[in-house]
């Protein structure tokens, strides 16, 4: 493909996303759907270029803002060319003035990063950094850096199929480099992003992608042989198949989602797997008769609440542009609703897992301290006790100050932010 067809395509591709009207990973999909004349190479240049764009948007809206023509050619030309190391191969694409601009624009890139303003250093919204700042005071600008950097690829041992050692040695057999994640005894990291469709492992279920932040919330569960668990909000299962990994494939495991087309992307899934304990749900809400039903009877619940999944910025820098503060609050009473619905389903000595994967403090703490206030029928665990029960490595630096909630950080841990909070019903 030749410059000038790049540059218009990644302009369009950014046309469509910077509305923000959907999730950039369904926008992309489409887009090259629907450009079928793209080879792989293309496709990976393009949707590269977007993703930096979302990724330093304040920062390449910075540059582009001394430039002319449209927006997002600006913001296309500056995501592609400033990768290159000189201006030669755009020439032939650019317009009246662009190459003049062009130049400038790279020198003024090179400017040491103290010298930016702040919005331009963190590439985050205002009220979003003003919230983290607050959380978390000094490590805000390694936290900053650390959500505009690329997720690393996490898989989950199936030891249903295999054992951890085993699969490594077989990934490592098949050129795919990787090492155990420090806290999952579940988890392998892979360096780089290798295909993994055309692995036997993969293709055998022995493994399934997974960040290591979202195996931990699993493994809090910590459910067991022959019980009676549910998993709120399963979505596509991965949480789900985890837990049922656990249990050692006996008892009884309820997938619950409102949306069944996301449970419907567990079918394959669970086919794969080996297990046959889970019961997929659609639910119209968090009160319906095939939830109530349950009232009492499970042995443990966990809720990975819908949040503003600000704590997968890495993944899906699009959030931060997407979401709003107002959303956030609106959020709250939904999580409220959903945990008070998923604790009636609890026998007494059971045991209730919130859990998200956001870095905010009104989805997180304000919820569970929320939640405790309201059911005094609930003793609150606290979280470095279950992991330093469970033998995860370096326990209480996976927590609260106080020991009380799972906090798991980009900068610290290399993981998602999630949260979680654990109780017991009396």
């Amino acid at each position: 493909m030749s410059p000038k067809a790049l540059l218009s395509t990644t302009s369009e591709l950014l046309r469509l996303a910077l509305t923000f009207e959907h999730p950039f990973d369904a926008v992309v999909q489409r887009f090259f759907r629907e450009q079928r004349a793209l080879g792989p190479r293309e496709r990976a240049v393009v949707a590269d270029a977007a993703y930096a764009v979302l990724r330093r948007k304040r920062w390449f809206e910075h540059l582009a803002k001394s430039g002319k023509g449209p927006r997002e050619r600006r913001l296309a030309l500056l995501a592609l060319a400033l990768h290159e190391p000189d201006d030669s191969r755009w020439a032939s694409a650019l317009e009246a003035d662009e190459a003049d601009w062009l130049s400038r624009s790279r020198l003024a890139a090179q400017a040491p990063l103290a010298d930016w303003p702040a919005e331009c250093r963190h590439n985050l919204p205002d009220w979003l950094a003003e919230r983290l700042q607050a959380q978390v005071g000094e490590e805000f600008s390694p936290l900053a850096d650390a959500l505009l950097t690329s997720a690393p690829l996490d898989l989950r041992v199936n030891l249903l199929k295999d054992k951890r050692p085993k699969v490594m040695a077989e990934l490592v057999k098949d050129a795919v480099e990787c090492e155990l994640t420090p806290y999952s005894p579940w988890g392998l990291r892979l360096q780089g992003k290798p295909s993994l469709t055309r692995l036997n492992a993969f293709q055998s279920g022995a493994i399934e992608v997974q960040d290591e932040g979202s195996q931990l919330l699993a493994l809090l569960l910590d459910a067991r042989r022959g019980e009676l668990v549910g998993d709120f909000c399963a979505g596509a299962g991965g949480k789900t198949l985890a837990i049922g990994v656990a249990m050692r494939n006996t008892g009884r495991l309820y997938a619950f989602d409102t949306s069944a087309h996301r449970l419907q992307a567990l079918q394959p899934r669970l086919a794969k797997s080996g297990l046959d304990i889970v019961y997929p749900s659609a639910i119209a809400h968090e009160t319906d008769e095939r939830v109530t039903r349950l009232a009492g009877k499970l042995d443990r619940v966990l809720v990975d609440a819908p949040c503003s999944g600000l704590g997968t910025l890495r993944r899906s820098p699009d959030l931060k542009w997407r979401t709003s503060l107002a959303e956030v609050q609106a959020l709250q009473q939904r999580q409220q609703a959903i945990l008070t619905a998923a604790a009636r389903l609890l026998k007494p000595g059971g045991r209730l897992v919130y859990a998200t994967c956001s870095l905010l403090e009104e989805e997180n703490e304000a919820v569970a301290k929320a939640f405790g206030a309201a059911h005094r029928g609930f003793s609150p665990v606290p979280v470095s006790q279950v992991l330093g029960d469970l033998r995860v490595p370096q326990a209480d630096g996976l927590c609260t100050p106080d020991g009380q909630y799972l906090r798991l950080w980009p900068h610290r841990h290399a993981t998602d932010g999630f949260f979680a909070a654990i109780w017991t019903r009396n």
